[in-house]
């Protein structure tokens, strides 16, 4: 799950992406992971692929946050919860702070070869 949503978010311009294993202080949930859109109509956007990416592949979303206003999106897949943010929110907020001391899960994400 958590690679779908990585691609998917990327994938519509999502930036600054961090996967935390939340799985030690948080029994019922073991990933979160945080993006970042540069306006409103993005962080819908990002929300909206990631969304439909997930469904796709056959996981059911259990609860959708923030939509309506696009400035902290929240999507509840159950044993992962993505957090989309736009950047003035998520410095705000700060989730990194508040779960630093929960590891940092890898991600692999494609990097274009230059030239291609």
């Amino acid at each position: 799950m958590l690679q779908i949503a990585a691609e998917a978010a990327e994938a519509k311009g999502g930036e600054d992406l961090l996967a935390l294993n939340v799985s030690e202080p948080l029994p019922l949930v073991d990933i979160f992971l945080l993006v970042t859109g540069d306006s409103d109509r993005k962080v819908a956007a990002i929300a909206d692929e990631i969304e439909d990416k997930l469904f796709e592949a056959g996981h059911k979303r259990v609860r959708r946050e923030g939509r309506a206003e696009a400035r902290w999106v929240l999507l509840d897949f159950g044993d992962l919860i993505v957090h989309v943010f736009h950047a003035e929110e998520r410095v705000y907020y700060g989730l990194e702070r508040l779960w630093k001391d929960c590891p940092v899960v890898p991600i692999d994400l494609e990097q274009p070869v230059v030239g291609e």
